[in-house]
């Protein structure tokens, strides 16, 4: 278990999930018209991507601009979900 943490593989492993629920929820909306659309999807589950990967980053020990663009990314991200929701 230590080494599947040490490698960064469980981010790979929680990125596979992630992938997987967008799947589903894609799927959920076309063939029922109801849930987020795929772009308000893609805009909520982007942020947290983003922290996954600064997270994979500093478990292989990555150079630190690497993590702190992957936060900025995050941040960015998370910023335009806002934006987008408070209308």
């Amino acid at each position: 278990m230590a080494a599947l943490f040490a490698s960064g593989h469980i981010v790979d492993l929680i990125l596979l999930v992630v992938a997987v629920e967008a799947a589903g929820a894609f799927i959920w909306h076309r063939r029922t018209g109801r849930g987020l659309a795929p772009g308000d999807t893609l805009l909520l589950l982007l942020p947290g991507v983003c922290l996954l990967a600064a997270l994979r980053g500093a478990l292989v020990g990555a150079w630190f601009g690497w993590i702190a663009a992957w936060l900025l990314a995050a941040f960015a991200a998370h910023l335009l979900d806002l934006k987008r929701r408070w209308r």
